[in-house]
């Protein structure tokens, strides 16, 4: 994990070329091929948009299945969209990998947590990018809106949110990071600008009666989606809820119960104010945050565990000792079966009838944010006095945010 050059590139650079050249090669592969279709939903968006076509109705000639980001996401795609097909696929596919290494690069993390966080994340980022996912970049929003909180930049922090949410539901975990805040008027201040601003701002590419209605559509395909999600071969439903279902063999079994749990289990450690002083602390509620909004959606796919895994992963890399007999064990586990295991690393016999019919895929992330939150509850980082909290006073005098590695 050293930092030394090779071919006149650190390790750390290196790394970014990895992430990069993965999204160059899918972009390739998949526009020569022809099997583009997910981005080609998000790319007719935008014209769509521009036409006040329904946003949420099916277009079999122009792509399978259907687009359901929110009536925001069009002027997101915009500047991809407004390319030739293939440069604006190759933008979508930079777009995404550039958000998510920014993000893990302004962590205040060393060089060497980073090289290990990029590692560790490069096989899930690779299923995200292969399907043309948003995923990276919903990944970015979350650590971007935790990274401003700590550095007193609510004005940003609060943007992320709200556009994350906005676009796809899951950023808006970032309010959570309001209780870390020094400056609470100011976060709520400019999450009330800023949810003005982005819920109008579609109004830049149709009329207001449209945006309106796009509104409500989008709701309601949200809510239909959730139940299309709920059968036993859907490539969804890769969550608690999916895992009981598959495991019981009763597709009757309600979300209710286990959201509930889940909002519980996730909000009792922040009734423990006086570990707010801890950055250990303050870090494992994000990797929390990022699992739980994976593990408890309906909607969570093979690509959506992007988000999961870096939470995952920062929960790791910020112990005293990562590489303990039992985290390697959970750290092989999710590499392999939740990483892995449905790709054609594992073959079709062993993919299809366990892997994927019993949500396996999720079964180590659900264990590891069980550990997560116990550890939350019990454990006392203020007085643990850890690695992580005494690297991060110093690298906050260093101001982390700015410093290039």
């Amino acid at each position: 994990m050293s930092n030394r050059k090779f071919l006149y590139l650190t390790g750390y650079q290196w790394l970014w070329a990895l992430y990069i050249a993965v999204a160059v090669y899918t972009c390739i592969f998949k526009y020569t091929r022809g099997i583009d279709n997910n981005y080609k939903i998000f790319r007719a968006s935008y014209f769509h948009a521009r036409q006040e076509k329904d946003l949420y109705a099916s277009y079999p000639q122009e792509y399978g299945d259907l687009y359901y980001y929110g009536p925001v996401f069009p002027l997101v795609i915009a500047p991809s969209s407004l390319l030739p097909h293939g440069w604006g696929f190759l933008l979508w596919e930079l777009a995404n990998a550039i958000a998510i290494l920014w993000a893990i690069h302004l962590l205040p993390f060393t060089v060497r947590q980073k090289n290990q966080l990029l590692l560790l994340c490069a096989i899930e980022y690779a299923n995200s990018v292969f399907y043309m996912q948003f995923n990276p970049a919903i990944t970015a929003m979350i650590l971007l809106s935790f990274i401003l909180v700590e550095r007193g930049k609510e004005q940003w922090a609060t943007l992320f949110i709200v556009l994350g949410f906005l676009i796809k539901l899951y950023p808006i975990i970032g309010l959570t990071f309001f209780l870390f805040s020094r400056n609470k008027g100011k976060f709520v201040l400019w999450a009330a600008i800023w949810a003005v601003v982005l819920l109008i701002a579609p109004l830049i590419l149709y009329s207001p009666g449209y945006m309106v209605n796009s509104y409500h559509q989008w709701l309601a395909a949200v809510h239909s989606k959730v139940g299309l999600n709920a059968y036993f071969d859907s490539p969804q439903d890769i969550c608690v809820m999916g895992v009981v279902r598959r495991l019981t063999h009763n597709i009757n079994v309600p979300n209710g119960p286990f959201l509930i749990a889940g909002a519980f289990l996730f909000l009792l450690p922040l009734l423990r104010f006086s570990q707010y002083k801890s950055f250990k602390y303050r870090a494992q509620v994000l990797a929390s945050a990022l699992i739980l909004v994976v593990i408890f959606s309906t909607g969570a796919e093979h690509p959506t565990y992007i988000i999961a895994v870096t939470g995952v992963f920062i929960w790791m890399l910020i112990q005293d000792k990562p590489y303990t007999t039992g985290n390697i064990i959970l750290l092989v586990s999710v590499l392999v079966l939740t990483g892995l295991g449905l790709t054609d690393a594992f073959p079709k016999f062993i993919r299809e009838p366990y892997i994927a019919k019993y949500s396996m895929k999720a079964w180590p992330v659900i264990v590891i944010w069980v550990k997560i939150v116990y550890e939350l509850l019990f454990n006392n980082f203020v007085a643990e006095n850890t690695k992580i909290d005494r690297q991060y006073e110093r690298l906050k005098s260093k101001d982390w945010l700015m410093s290039i590695s």
